[in-house]
């Protein structure tokens, strides 16, 4: 997997940042047309929501277990 994704960054940096941008673009008038404004507004959301949780989640492992233990305290089940 993780070949996978150093792959795609690599492409990703090779690439002219124009390319990345009407890309980006694209799939945003694709989610309008299909879904219109306002589910789309909520996928672009939430996905962005998602990846700052995911970063400061797996940025440090501890931080997310210290999270948790607050949300879930051991015991019983852990």
């Amino acid at each position: 997997m993780e070949q996978f994704i150093s792959k795609i960054l690599e492409k990703i940096t090779n690439t002219k940042p124009g390319i990345i941008c009407a890309a980006g673009f694209f799939a945003v008038a694709l989610l309008l047309c299909i879904f219109g404004f306002w589910k789309t507004l909520f996928i672009i959301t939430f996905t962005v929501v998602g990846f700052f949780v995911g970063a400061f989640a797996f940025s440090d492992f501890s931080k997310f277990k210290k999270f948790l233990d607050r949300i879930l305290p051991p015991g019983r089940f852990r």
